[in-house]
């Protein structure tokens, strides 16, 4: 994910933001489908549009914060050639159980394997986020990462094949959104709820707020 800032001022209602994300919106019946991190940052109550982008990953670190970090900054920088003047924010969101990376499951039983090592146990949950300030030929750039434990209770077995014989499993790192049918797996949190969504608000919104 990645945001685009035309201004630098949260005070400034008509700044617009430009969201940088995988693939196009789908459509229902009702209009277009907002992803989970465009309902989020709605709550900054600035107006925003879409932008798709292809940016490969490359990952060099081994840590996951860092990973989360690195790729936030790829892909911040991934467009930060096409604007002139403004903060482009990019973002990334890592799910992690004994210092091993779940990504999105390939298949079902991909998705079968990680909802085994997730039940029952604690894991984290991790959202780098990467602000770049440019204005002309001036650029500065600063990551953090933020991390939430997230605690699950134990499942069957029959739980588990109905939970992945779902939609939900399949385009979420670590094969569960906690938002939705698997919440009800959910014992409880230790961090920001909103960062095992996708975007840590209240932290990205701290940071913004400094260049009002």
């Amino acid at each position: 994910m990645i945001l685009y800032v035309t201004r630098c001022s949260l005070n400034d209602r008509e700044q617009r933001l430009f969201l940088v994300e995988r693939k196009k919106n789908e459509t229902n019946d009702f209009g277009i489908r907002l992803s989970e991190t465009e309902r989020l940052l709605q709550m900054l109550e600035i107006p925003f549009e879409v932008l798709v982008s292809d940016t490969k990953e490359v990952i060099t670190k081994n840590e996951p914060a860092e990973v989360t970090k690195e790729l936030s900054y790829q892909k911040a920088m991934a467009v930060a050639g096409q604007v002139e003047e403004g903060i482009i924010i990019g973002a990334d969101t890592v799910v992690s159980i004994d210092g091993k990376i779940l990504g999105k499951p390939a298949d079902t039983e991909e998705a079968r394997e990680m909802i085994y090592k997730l039940q029952g146990k604690s894991h984290m949950v991790y959202t780098g986020v990467t602000v770049i300030a440019k204005s002309g030929d001036m650029v500065s750039a600063s990551s953090f990462a933020e991390g939430t434990k997230v605690n699950v209770a134990p499942m069957t077995e029959n739980e588990i094949e109905a939970y992945i014989s779902t939609d939900e499993p399949y385009d979420k790192a670590g094969a569960y959104g906690i938002q939705g049918l698997f919440g009800k797996f959910i014992e409880g949190i230790k961090g920001d709820y909103f960062n095992v969504v996708g975007l840590p608000i209240h932290r990205l919104y701290e940071e913004l707020k400094k260049f009002d």
